[in-house]
């Protein structure tokens, strides 16, 4: 059973702190989720799961729009974002959508 991405951070304490993706798909159309996974993997990880093992931190969101507002990459500097779309319709296809 593969579970999408929302359906995982809806239910993120069900999975183990090392659960891998089953599988892997590019992104068709851009929507809030794919924002938000456009923005952890600029960072340098899979999705907000990874982030979560890797750095064990809150994440910083927008609160208008539930945007990823600051990321920590793994050499520990940060990536900060706007509160507006910043993965345009060139980079869409770009983003993985992984499937646990």
């Amino acid at each position: 059973m593969c579970l999408s991405y929302t359906e995982i951070m809806s239910c993120s304490v069900l999975l183990d702190d090392n659960a891998k993706p089953k599988s892997t798909s590019r992104a068709k159309q851009w929507t809030g989720e794919i924002e938000n996974l456009y923005r952890f993997q600029q960072a340098g990880y899979r999705d907000e799961l990874e982030y979560r093992q890797v750095k064990q931190a809150q994440i910083d969101r927008w609160p208008d729009t539930g945007f990823v507002k600051k990321l920590q990459r793994r050499d520990n500097t940060f990536y900060y974002y706007n509160r507006k779309r910043e993965c345009e319709d060139r980079e869409v296809h770009k983003v993985k959508v992984y499937a646990y």
